[in-house]
């Protein structure tokens, strides 16, 4: 017979699964609005800087065991839409 103990078990689990879901979107969401903001903005050089820290800086509190894979997926990205908006590397 299950306990109160074994039955929480299942539905914390379902609760941390979706939370994590629901992180990982946000972050999706905030990329997706910064290159936005990047490619069709009006942003000097600098704000665009300080804007990918700021996304990045959010990243890694949110996922502090996830900095190389934001590098490896959100970095390149980013660098992408700098050059295309400004012709710089």
């Amino acid at each position: 017979m299950l306990d109160d103990e074994d039955r929480k078990r299942p539905m914390a689990s379902m609760l941390s699964h979706e939370e994590d879901r629901r992180k990982a979107r946000r972050l999706q969401r905030l990329v997706d609005f910064a290159l936005a903001v990047i490619r069709q903005g009006n942003l000097s050089l600098e704000e665009v800087h300080r804007l990918v820290e700021g996304v990045r800086q959010y990243a890694y509190r949110e996922y502090p065991d996830k900095k190389e894979t934001y590098e490896l997926l959100y970095t390149p990205r980013f660098r992408r839409a700098v050059v295309e908006k400004y012709g710089m590397q």
